[in-house]
């Protein structure tokens, strides 16, 4: 396999990008389609690809790919929480927050569902995380749990008991590590995010 290929990775790549390592071909499009057909790349959706692991010998990021299949987007929710360790189970759905239209897609690497969040609470609590010779953007742990509630069509906190059933009971958090949680990423969150109320619940459950 052509080596600048195989350096990309596990950074998800554009048509063009793969055409420009074949700049002696006159039909560099017929290339990639002949690329994936064999194998060497997969198609995440039209136009972008990542590099089969087979042949780079690296594990391909859930994360990664989240960010650049829907940008700008953040990986949150039960995705980031997993991530962290501070639920137990898996999660089988690559969940991430968008400024742009709700939508979801169905690839071979997995399955990925972005939530429209507003760009004033889009910035709160995200942060780069760097793995190897990649980064991503994901939801801090605090951000991820306000993501998570403010999504979840049937959670409403309104008093103390409410919250401790829902961490405990419902998503099953680590609670030691839920009482290290920041309170001033939950305080910006109220101030422009939804479920404002059950947010603030959540924060007089921390602070108490």
């Amino acid at each position: 396999m052509n080596r600048e290929l195989r350096e990309i990775g596990v950074i998800p790549v554009t048509t063009s990008i793969i055409e420009s390592f074949y700049p002696d071909l006159k039909s560099a499009e017929k290339k990639v389609v002949w690329l994936e057909k064999n194998g060497y790349i997969i198609r995440l959706k039209r136009g972008l690809y990542v590099v089969n692991p087979e042949y780079t010998g690296k594990r391909l990021s859930n994360e990664l790919i989240a960010n650049h299949l829907y940008a700008p987007s953040y990986v949150s929710m039960s995705t980031a929480l997993r991530y962290y360790g501070l639920i137990p189970e898996a999660v089988y759905v690559n969940q991430s927050m968008t400024v742009k239209h709700s939508r979801s897609f169905q690839t071979p690497i997995g399955n990925y569902d972005y939530k429209c969040v507003s760009r004033e609470a889009f910035a709160v609590g995200v942060r780069t995380e760097r793995v190897a010779d990649y980064a991503f953007l994901i939801a801090s742990p605090e951000k991820a749990l306000c993501d998570l509630i403010a999504n979840s069509s049937k959670v409403n906190l309104r008093y103390m008991k409410d919250v401790e059933n829902y961490l405990e009971n419902d998503i099953r958090m680590d609670m030691d590590e839920f009482l290290k949680f920041d309170p001033s990423v939950l305080e910006e969150y109220i101030k422009v995010g939804k479920k404002a109320d059950s947010i603030a619940t959540l924060l007089k459950y921390l602070t108490r």
